[in-house]
């Protein structure tokens, strides 16, 4: 797909390909590649550099000797690595050279009194996050502390945290997701978020109050914050709208819209080294623009009223674009 978009066969963005995660979620995911080891983690890393990908992602399984091997052959090769870590605690990761580190502290599990090493305890260390860690308190401060001191960056993924609290995001910002969604994968979506608003559930809002909290307070002590919307989950958090949902989340945690704007823009180029060509309106950079119906920088809102997209210079009509994949989404 990248080699079309390039060609200009195709219309899409500029792609930055991702190797397979390095990691395991066990048999909760059998079709993703379970590490034997950190020579198995070199080899992988060796092999999909090789097959032309730019980065990698250390997933949640991935044990210390085989997230150093990871670090250590992707940084060699002039590679970077992030992660959706959990048997790896943050400040252990940044330890070991980790340039990035995805959802933030929500999955970090090294606050859980329990946490043994390499061992993953996904579902009780979030339980505990959401009854006994603090934002501000004093571990998770040294925590950030240290990323900051690694200089490692830290994306925020709002968006879809969001889809698992009751009654969230309001059902007409998911109106456009509706329209480009197989109709199954539409049905799905509402099947879940009923059965959320039934339980209702107060944990997931908890947690996502307190990452938001923590982003904040990883800026404030100087930390690269980036921004995605990681569509995943169970429908709802869609490619394009998921990134202008979480810039609307990242105002709603206390940015403001233009520092909303800058972290998901020109962080993003900066954390990948190409600041002096893209994520920002200078003389010099690639003509990668939005024409927006009104002002993000007064109402975040704003950033879905896109009348134009515009890249390296050539306009692109976003209703035709859209269109061409009404009800596919979730099938191809």
């Amino acid at each position: 797909m990248k080699k079309l978009i390039d060609a200009g066969q195709q219309p899409g963005p500029k792609l930055r390909i991702t190797g397979p995660y390095i990691g395991d979620l066990g048999e909760r995911a059998p079709q993703l590649h379970a590490l034997t080891g950190p020579e198995d983690a070199v080899r992988t890393v060796d092999y999909w550099a090789q097959e032309g990908v730019t980065s990698f992602k250390a997933y949640m399984g991935i044990k210390s000797a085989e997230l150093k091997a990871a670090i250590d052959h992707a940084h060699a090769r002039g590679l970077k690595i992030t992660g959706h870590l959990c048997a790896v605690g943050f400040r252990e990761a940044a330890a070991l050279g980790i340039d990035n580190l995805e959802h933030g502290v929500v999955v970090d599990t090294e606050f859980y009194p329990g946490k043994q090493p390499d061992v993953c305890p996904a579902r009780e260390a979030f339980i505990d996050f959401v009854r006994n860690v603090e934002i501000g308190s004093d571990p998770v401060r040294e925590m950030i502390r240290d990323l900051v001191a690694h200089h490692v960056a830290v994306t925020s993924t709002l968006a879809v945290f969001e889809v698992t609290v009751a009654n969230r995001p309001p059902m007409a910002k998911e109106a456009r997701a509706a329209k480009v969604l197989a109709p199954q994968g539409w049905t799905t979506y509402l099947k879940v978020r009923s059965k959320l608003a039934e339980e209702n559930d107060p944990a997931d809002a908890v947690a996502m109050k307190k990452e938001m909290e923590f982003e904040r307070a990883f800026v404030k002590a100087g930390g690269l914050l980036l921004a995605s919307c990681d569509p995943t989950s169970f429908g709802g958090v869609l490619p394009g709208y998921g990134d202008q949902r979480g810039l609307e989340l990242l105002v709603e945690a206390g940015f403001t819209p233009v520092e909303a704007i800058n972290i998901a823009t020109e962080n993003g180029a900066s954390y990948l080294g190409e600041a002096a060509t893209i994520g920002s309106v200078a003389a010099g950079r690639a003509a990668d623009l939005v024409v927006l119906a009104g002002n993000p920088a007064v109402s975040i809102d704003d950033v879905e009223k896109v009348e134009t997209v515009f890249k390296d210079g050539v306009g692109y009509d976003p209703v035709k674009l859209t269109e061409s994949v009404q009800g596919l989404m979730g099938i191809r």
